[in-house]
């Protein structure tokens, strides 16, 4: 059995894909933008200092050598465990925002 829809909303139907098409160009220039950008964050006041790009890949790690004590190990891996998380968090944070900017808040599972 088919079922047949009015044919009223035929000019409202292609700007509706027109606009779908748009969100979703407009989706992936962002996507490329985002990926192409850093985001750096630093923990023990600076002593640690990571930058990761968009695809949370790390680009740089800087360690103060003031923070490198050949005793306490675990400290400084702490360190840079908490600079990675926070450069990472700070690139899903900011692509989630400027990504639902585009989406007008839609909730696209998967999106990112």
């Amino acid at each position: 059995m088919k079922v047949r829809l009015p044919n009223s909303g035929g000019g409202n139907m292609n700007q509706m894909l027109k606009q779908a098409q748009k969100m979703q160009e407009d989706m992936a220039n962002l996507q490329a933008d985002l990926e192409q950008r850093e985001y750096t964050a630093t923990s023990g006041g600076g002593m640690i200092e990571v930058t990761v790009d968009g695809k949370h890949l790390i680009k740089t790690l800087k360690i103060n050598p003031d923070a490198v004590d050949k005793d306490d190990t675990e400290m400084l891996e702490d360190l840079i465990t908490v600079a990675v998380n926070e450069a990472i968090s700070n690139a899903i944070k900011t692509g989630e925002e400027e990504m639902g900017s585009i989406t007008s808040g839609l909730n696209i599972p998967g999106l990112f």
